[in-house]
């Protein structure tokens, strides 16, 4: 059964000021918990040798690892070069993993990323909410 086109768009924009009042720390959680869906949906998809779905989800977890690699910025802290890499890697990995039909690649990206994910949830929750602002540029911690 299908969403009606009022409850969908409804739902878009929950998820549209959700993202608009969300704080940089809650902010980087989102695109950790989107880029773990897509990747446990990639490798899903590769399982079941559904490559179409498995190409979707992995190049959105790219454009996802992209984004944190931009928004990072590495001379803010010591860590900032090694995540760098990884980001990198990791990325280098999706993109082989997809025109390879790899899923261990996927699989190997998912076990590298779910401790940072863990880890940015748990500082997200030490940290006082503060409100979201405009600076038109990246996160500056991703």
């Amino acid at each position: 059964m299908s969403m009606t086109a009022g409850a969908e768009a409804q739902r878009l924009r929950y998820n549209r000021e959700a993202v608009l009042s969300a704080t940089p720390v809650r902010l980087l959680t989102m695109l950790y918990d989107r880029l773990m869906l897509d990747l446990g949906r990639a490798e899903a998809a590769q399982i079941a040798a559904n490559w179409a779905v498995a190409s979707e989800n992995l190049l959105h977890a790219q454009a996802i690892v992209s984004e944190l690699s931009g928004s990072l910025k590495v001379e803010l802290w010591d860590g900032g070069e090694g995540l760098l890499a990884l980001y990198t890697y990791v990325s280098n990995s999706l993109v082989n993993g997809n025109i390879h039909r790899d899923v261990e690649r996927t699989r190997e990206s998912i076990a590298l990323l779910e401790p940072l994910r863990q880890a940015w949830h748990e500082a997200a929750q030490s940290i006082p909410a503060q409100p979201a602002r405009s600076t038109g540029g990246g996160l500056g911690i991703g």
